[in-house]
């Protein structure tokens, strides 16, 4: 076994162990760690709901609206570090993680153009819906617009991966092993995304 595989399945036991003890609230709980940017994959969290949902445990719709207010709930933490202070914060210890002025400034302002799609579609996008909420508080986009489209978007995306566990009944855990199939592909996107990175950083006075 990998050390990917490893931790894989010590993630996927506690998950396990949370929404068995917890039922909808360690749905909730989980998915506001994983919206927090605590490594915890949606991915693993609602296919298990949603096979639960199949043993009568859970309903399919209880399960993605745990989700999805778990997603709403861990998001409005980073809004509010964003809307109080992201900005200034960034503006001065950003360059140790390689985040310019410019970066920061292409974010915000395509928030300030295209925030409400930006805030629904991005909750859509694997990574990349663990941390939209942050750009959306630096913006300073309208908090009840904020939820309502976090929430729309979170739906969709939690319930169709309770769909996709319920579905696979007691097979729910070989969508794991589909992902791990493509995690050398992320590593290799990863590595060259970080290259580029740092060499368009430090190659720009910002």
């Amino acid at each position: 076994m990998t050390i990917v595989s490893t931790i894989a399945a010590r993630v996927s036991a506690f998950i396990i162990d949370v929404i068995s003890a917890m039922g909808y609230a360690g749905v909730v709980l989980l998915m506001a760690l994983e919206s927090a940017g605590i490594p915890l994959p949606s991915e693993i969290i609602m296919p298990f709901s949603g096979y639960l949902a199949l043993t009568g445990r859970f309903t399919l719709r209880g399960a993605a609206l745990a989700g999805a207010a778990g997603c709403v709930l861990g998001g409005l933490g980073a809004y509010w570090v964003a809307r109080v202070g992201g900005r200034s914060v960034l503006e001065r210890y950003g360059r140790y993680l390689l985040i310019s002025k410019h970066d920061l400034d292409v974010a915000e302002r395509w928030f300030l153009r295209y925030a409400d799609p930006v805030a629904f579609i991005g909750r859509l996008l694997p990574v990349i819906r663990t941390y939209i909420s942050f750009p959306a508080g630096m913006a300073g986009m309208d908090l009840r617009r904020f939820i309502l489209y976090s929430f729309l978007g979170s739906w969709i995306w939690t319930y169709w991966l309770a769909w996709v566990g319920w579905k696979l009944g007691e097979r729910w855990d070989s969508l794991r092993h589909t992902f791990e199939k493509f995690d050398v592909a992320i590593a290799v996107l990863l590595v060259a995304g970080a290259a580029w990175w740092v060499r368009r950083h430090l190659g720009r006075d910002s």
